[in-house]
């Protein structure tokens, strides 16, 4: 500590730039400080920075690293209480730019495995990026001490240290109750669980927190199961959605999208109080939707779109502007490609034409005059290949006829129709023409080429994560607005970084499914650090996203370069 206050004395007044001497550890009292990476103006990127506590400064338990899920949830427990100490603090940097500010990566409501906080056996590291304190480009060595010696101490002492091992052990705990209802979904071959008492509603459209006062999930009787999980002696009921179709009707503003939200984010664990807790999903689940606009690079849409006027091939089909159709037609087939088991959909963001064509509509134009297949026509064939569908439907009743289950939502209380829906089939026996082929059609093999990646920005190569759904590559931009279960900045920068490793290891050019595998495989074996530059000195504000979105987001490239095997 002695070491860097002197050389901070010496730096007072210099250069901005004098400030990379100071890479390197320093001890404190009771952790040791790693600068790692300096920023080289006072109004450039944070400068990056790691606390390393050893084990005998605070105690890390056995057990709490004992399975995967239960380090996530108490490196995530961690993050949290540090996150609340940054934004409380009273600390104000002054000076040029942001002297001064301390960034952390906190966690949303997802409990999402992430680099902010790192738990391991013998030490935990927490990174932090700092604006290094400057008067105009010269440094400002007083502040740097402030910043350094008040005000990260006092962070780390109201939240890490002041953790109690039994807070940190309750987030395990709610990792293992949701882990166990995981292996239970598994076992009954359910694609979905809502426990009873749980919260769906959220704030508003753009706030992720439970509404209080909201209506409490409770499950109709027909669909509710009951089970034992740990740590708790009463067992846990709740709804459980079988394999297969299952519709999710009601009026307008009755909860049916809200509860397709709460499945679609249902693919995360969530923290204790989000009111989504034991709001479980299919891991492979994935919500397709309609985007106007998009790229398509070399799919074989042909299981829903054949017989184009001018006879475009649909077999390799590419486009630069999909309708928004056709656009799902694509996210459906890349989704299988990438391993999903279940499908989600909501009407309100789908694509008429794709979704339906009534009987009215068969009459007036003729089968062979109308190119597209709708999903209707095809959801048992994806049944057949053990793709289940969740799918929100108010407008067609003809879906009625392919549905496994049907729940009706009714002022945020689901109540299950499935024998009503019977009954109105055999009074209205469906009257429209079904369209489909006896198979669903072939889902191709395809591999990006390494040139898909044009990172060059002049001289250097430039990947950025911009905001949640964008990623500047090189000078374009990769967009991804419809992707909706990216739910973190920090796993969209997690997806540039993979972006970035691959231009540096001409790794892409093998097929995407083998791809995901590979990502997955190291992110396992070698963390989220393994893809950066920094490797494990720094990996900082890292959250790690599904095999699903990362290949949502190649997908998206407008520069992708695709073959097909």
């Amino acid at each position: 500590m002695k070491e860097l206050w002197n050389k901070l004395q010496q730096l007072d007044g210099k250069g901005y730039k004098a400030y990379k001497s100071m890479q390197g550890s320093y001890r404190f009292s009771n952790y040791e400080l790693w600068i790692d990476h300096v920023q080289g103006d006072p109004f450039a990127t944070p400068s990056k920075i790691r606390i390393v506590i050893s084990t005998i400064q605070r105690h890390i338990k056995e057990e709490w690293l004992q399975t995967k899920s239960r380090k996530i949830a108490v490196e995530d427990a961690i993050a949290r209480s540090v996150g609340r100490a940054v934004t409380s603090m009273a600390y104000s940097g002054k000076g040029s730019g942001k002297s001064g500010a301390i960034f952390f990566d906190t966690p949303g409501q997802e409990v999402i495995e992430r680099t902010s906080v790192q738990l391991m056996p013998a030490k935990t590291t927490i990174c932090f990026s700092v604006s290094l304190p400057a008067n105009g480009r010269r440094i400002n060595g007083k502040e740097a001490r402030k910043l350094f010696g008040d005000a990260i101490p006092e962070i780390l002492q109201s939240s890490f240290f002041t953790r109690t091992d039994q807070q940190l052990t309750e987030a395990m705990q709610l990792a293992d109750q949701q882990e166990a209802i995981r292996n239970e979904m598994r076992q009954h071959n359910w694609v979905a669980f809502i426990a009873n008492g749980s919260m769906l509603p959220r704030e508003s459209g753009i706030s992720s927190r439970p509404l209080k006062s909201g209506v409490p999930f409770q499950s109709p009787q027909e669909s509710e199961v009951s089970f034992s999980i740990p740590h708790q002696e009463e067992k846990i009921t709740g709804m459980a959605i079988p394999q297969g179709i299952t519709l999710i009707v009601g009026g307008g503003y009755h909860g049916k999208s809200t509860i397709l939200k709460a499945m679609e984010r249902g693919v995360y664990n969530h923290v204790q109080g989000d009111g989504r807790e034991f709001v479980l999903t299919d891991p492979n689940a994935v919500k397709i939707r309609a985007e106007d606009g998009r790229q398509i690079s070399n799919v074989d849409i042909s299981p829903f779109i054949n017989n184009l006027p001018g006879k475009q091939d649909t077999e390799h089909f590419s486009t630069l502007n999909a309708s928004g159709s056709t656009s799902q037609d694509a996210s459906v087939i890349e989704a299988l490609e990438a391993g999903a088991t279940t499908l989600l959909f909501d009407e309100d963001t789908s694509a008429t034409n794709f979704m339906i064509r009534d009987f009215r509509m068969q009459q007036l134009v003729a089968r062979e005059k109308e190119p597209i297949t709708p999903f209707i026509d095809k959801i048992k064939q994806l049944q057949e290949l053990g793709v289940s569908t969740i799918l929100v439907m108010g407008g067609s009743g003809d879906y009625f006829a392919v549905a496994d289950h049907v729940v009706l939502m009714d002022e945020y209380i689901p109540y299950d129709a499935t024998a009503n829906v019977k009954e109105i089939i055999n009074t209205y026996p469906l009257q429209r023409e079904e369209q489909a082929d006896e198979k669903f059609g072939r889902i191709a093999s395809r591999h990006f080429s390494q040139s898909s990646l044009q990172t060059r920005k002049g001289k250097r190569s430039k990947i950025q994560a911009k905001g949640l759904h964008s990623i500047l590559m090189g000078t374009g931009f990769i967009e991804f607005s419809g992707v909706e279960q990216i739910v973190d900045r920090s796993q969209t920068r997690m997806i540039a970084e993979i972006i970035s490793y691959l231009d540096r290891t001409n790794e892409l050019n093998q097929s995407l499914a083998n791809l995901l595998d590979r990502i997955e495989k190291q992110l396992d074996e070698n963390g989220l650090a393994s893809f950066t530059v920094y490797g494990n000195k720094h990996p900082g504000d890292l959250a790690r996203p599904r095999r699903h979105e990362i290949a949502a987001v190649f997908n998206r490239m407008r520069t992708a370069l695709v073959i097909q095997s």
